[in-house]
């Protein structure tokens, strides 16, 4: 039983101020990024969370708020309480604002408690892993406890309690404290050598697999896949493991030049993957043309394989997301695969499946030497050490990108991007849409909510819970 308090006692007890700390470490991240179609359009994007409101929400017994105390500004809230009685409580509401426009994610909460057994602090409504998307807002609660159970007066008489919000760019998921990040709720290592997942250099907030054979592979569809990147809005790039059977990339006379004027040889085909609106151009501008019909690959893989090949639960797994389908160009000199990427992002068509970019073949060599798609060609082993090009059990393999081939002097509009590996060789190189002796590699994306479990190596890949 509890021993009761007396009134002299009770003078005693603690009747002052709990300054009770709340700073929100709002982790910063910004970008911008360019989409050209037909010309040139600047999307700057912003990231802004921040403390727009705090206001007293209960009170329990004798419990006050000190006026002029409780405060806050964009990141910081201030608390003034006084506690006179076991029992007593406050409780605050603090509102959290996204006034940017990029989504965001509560990494981590941290509390920093004092040694004192007679204050409870608590947060409720916020926790972590919530999302809080571009434009709305969230509520935490922060409840200030005298605590019932004591049973004699504390010998300090005031506490301080820290807690750290810690917000970042949805997708992101950098482990506080670490050069990980959660790989659908599994803490990976980022390295920065050797095989493994590494920071993108060339889009920040992205993380990408690269080596000759990283631990990266991922039981989709019943089937092995490999994860190539988490994106930046939190979803899972992956490709099959093995390709499917040989196809065109776009058959003979499929699209005509009436129609596509970008292609001016109907009878070698087009190697523009969709349709897109407007004019579809060559980086450099030396050829452009309509392009009002898709691919015949893109048909057989959206109407034919998506439908009769992909399982419902798999279908439930993936979603719907942006490929970059533009040109990538050949360049004689100064290449680079900055340019090869702006190249891509060009244009963009949105459906369920697609093919890999040429940039992601590239980013996952670890050899230093492979820095665009026009090196590769000029040196076959120089975007070796790469999971997408040089392992596996074929000898030779020849499989299809999601990207045109162009020339900055024109030409080679019904011409396609590939990956090959023929005997010693692994390279990029590009071949006309019509020829079949290559093969459809499909790539997928994976929503980003999913959970994973294993360790992605190709005995104990990551499955999906």
């Amino acid at each position: 039983m509890n021993k009761r308090f007396n009134r002299t006692q009770r003078n005693y007890m603690i009747i002052g101020l709990c300054a009770i700390l709340l700073i929100m470490a709002v982790g910063y991240a910004a970008f911008s990024s360019q989409l050209k179609i037909s010309g040139t359009s600047n999307i700057t994007s912003s990231f802004l969370v921040k403390i727009t409101n705090i206001e007293v929400s209960n009170i329990v017994g004798g419990a006050q708020d000190k006026e002029g105390v409780t405060t806050h500004t964009d990141d910081t809230a201030t608390f003034g309480t006084t506690l006179q009685s076991p029992g007593d409580s406050i409780t605050y509401d603090i509102t959290i604002e996204n006034q940017g426009t990029i989504d965001a994610v509560l990494k981590t909460i941290n509390k920093t408690d004092a040694s004192n057994s007679a204050i409870i602090f608590e947060t409720s409504g916020v926790s972590e892993g919530d999302e809080l998307l571009h434009g709305e807002t969230a509520t935490m609660q922060v409840t200030v406890t005298y605590n019932p159970n004591v049973t004699s007066q504390p010998s300090d008489l005031n506490s301080t309690l820290k807690v750290t919000l810690d917000y970042a760019q949805k997708g992101t998921e950098v482990i506080s404290g670490s050069n990980n990040i959660l790989l659908g709720g599994q803490e990976v290592k980022v390295v920065d050598s050797g095989d493994g997942l590494y920071a993108d250099e060339y889009e920040s907030g992205r993380y990408i697999y690269r080596g000759s054979n990283p631990d990266n592979y991922i039981i989709f569809n019943d089937e092995l896949w490999r994860i190539i990147a988490k994106e930046t809005d939190g979803t899972y790039k992956i490709i099959r493991n093995d390709v499917l059977a040989n196809r065109v990339y776009d058959e003979a006379n499929h699209r005509s030049t009436a129609n596509n004027t970008y292609c001016t040889n109907s009878a070698n085909g087009c190697g523009v993957y969709a349709a897109v609106d407007g004019t579809f151009s060559s980086p450099s501008g030396s050829q452009s043309g309509t392009v009002t019909e898709d691919s015949s690959i893109k048909i057989y893989l959206n109407d034919d394989y998506y439908v009769n090949n992909i399982n419902a639960t798999a279908k439930e797994q993936m979603t719907s997301h942006s490929f970059n389908i533009g040109a990538v160009e050949y360049l004689s000199a100064s290449d680079s695969i900055e340019k090869n990427i702006a190249g891509e992002k060009m244009y963009i068509w949105t459906g369920n499946v697609g093919l890999v970019n040429v940039s992601d073949i590239l980013r996952a060599s670890t050899n230093p030497l492979c820095t665009s798609a026009s090196t590769s060609l000029y040196n076959y082993t120089a975007c070796n050490s790469n999971y997408l090009l040089d392992s596996g059990s074929a000898s030779s393999l020849v499989y299809l990108t999601i990207n045109a081939c162009s020339h900055e002097s024109g030409g080679f509009s019904a011409h396609v991007w590939s990956g090959e590996l023929i005997g010693s060789s692994a390279l990029v190189d590009n071949f006309s849409a019509f020829y079949s002796h290559s093969a459809p590699r499909p790539v997928v994306f994976l929503k980003s909510n999913i959970t994973l479990s294993g360790s992605g190596t190709q005995s104990d890949p990551f499955t999906i819970n």
